[in-house]
């Protein structure tokens, strides 16, 4: 029942849309099967932009390698908003770049759709994906991932920790100094995906500015990186890191009993990585070869593996814990999540942040 759904060079980018080249229709049945494999290997490379750490999705580029031998992957791992960033300025000078462009940064990617940088595609297993888990043929939701409040446990007790973000406040509120500089959470300035997860706070609470005015009072710490926010959690630098990402939570759980991971009970946003190919891509066989790969069913019970959980409607979510039904707030795929974009109601975003997180 689920439904889904830096910067000069993000504003700058916003008037390019005329640099874009022109979304591509496609002959999809001379790309089938055998077809596509041959002319995929006669290609013999592919370069994949992404925001997923190498480490989670190694299984899956090992897998395709043994599958399709011949095929060579030059996977580069970036920042959301360097990705975003690079793959324009990349496209507008024709030096080439991406073939596959994959991103959690769900808005981002939907413009960049929008705008025309992606081809269409219909995949092989796209009889297997949900109709809101693709738009337009050309941006596919790899994942359905949660968004959660991780803690340590060491730090924090079970019994302490906040189980909502109503909970969170009121804790906060009750005690900034407690947890003075003992908050991590993405920089929505300079983080794609912080601002992605801001701004769906924004439209799923009228009281969300409440909460990130008390972890504004507590001298928040913000991060870009996943995994370098994950790494103060679990050392104890931090307490809480708010709005993280659950897989690389739950994956880290496997590992670190300690971290606590928490799917909030008023509201729990639960995310997709996009995935498009490339309107210019050099290698595009390859690009839609890997596309079906990472929707296929040995490529999303890799990707449960890692806690990535999967979009697929016959994997019963792959065995990964998820958010209960009532309380999950799918991010739907697809034009809605433009209207952030838009340059002034992004700037009047970050200004409400900022005042709430600096006090100014």
């Amino acid at each position: 029942m689920l439904r889904f759904f830096s910067s000069l060079c993000l504003t700058l980018s916003l008037g390019l849309a005329a640099c874009a080249p022109a979304a591509t229709s496609v002959d999809h049945a001379a790309h089938k099967g055998d077809d596509l494999v041959r002319a995929a290997r006669a290609e013999g490379t592919l370069s994949i932009y992404a925001n997923t750490d190498a480490s989670e999705v190694a299984a899956v580029l090992d897998a395709f390698k043994v599958r399709y031998p011949g095929i060579a992957i030059d996977y580069a791992d970036q920042n959301s908003t360097e990705l975003y960033s690079r793959f324009i300025a990349e496209t507008a000078a024709h030096q080439g770049t991406a073939d596959l462009v994959w991103s959690s940064a769900m808005d981002l990617q939907i413009k960049l759709i929008n705008d025309g940088y992606a081809q269409s595609y219909v995949s092989a297993e796209k009889g297997a994906i949900p109709d809101w888990a693709v738009w337009k043929d050309q941006g596919y939701g790899v994942t359905a991932e949660p968004i959660v409040i991780a803690y340590n446990k060491r730090l924090l007790s079970p019994d302490r920790a906040p189980h909502s973000h109503a909970e969170l406040r009121r804790m906060l509120e009750a005690d900034p100094q407690a947890f003075e500089a003992k908050i991590g959470t993405y920089d929505p300035e300079r983080s794609g995906v912080g601002f992605l997860y801001y701004s769906q706070d924004r439209l799923a609470s009228a009281e969300s500015m409440d909460l990130y005015r008390a972890i504004g009072a507590a001298s928040p710490k913000l991060y870009t990186s996943t995994g370098a926010l994950m790494e103060r959690v679990a050392s104890g630098e931090h307490l809480i890191a708010y709005n993280m990402i659950g897989s690389y939570a739950l994956e880290r759980q496997h590992k670190d009993p300690s971290l606590g991971v928490i799917f909030p009970s008023d509201y729990t946003l639960v995310m997709s990585r996009i995935a498009f190919v490339a309107a210019d891509a050099r290698h595009p066989n390859a690009a839609k070869l890997f596309l079906d790969f990472l929707l296929s069913r040995q490529g999303q019970e890799l990707l449960a593996k890692r806690s990535l959980q999967p979009v697929r409607t016959d994997l019963n979510g792959g065995g990964v814990q998820r958010p209960a039904v009532d309380a999950a707030r799918p991010i739907e795929v697809g034009p809605a999540l433009l209207a952030n974009l838009d340059e002034m109601r992004r700037l009047r975003l970050l200004m409400d942040w900022r005042d709430a997180i600096h006090g100014r």
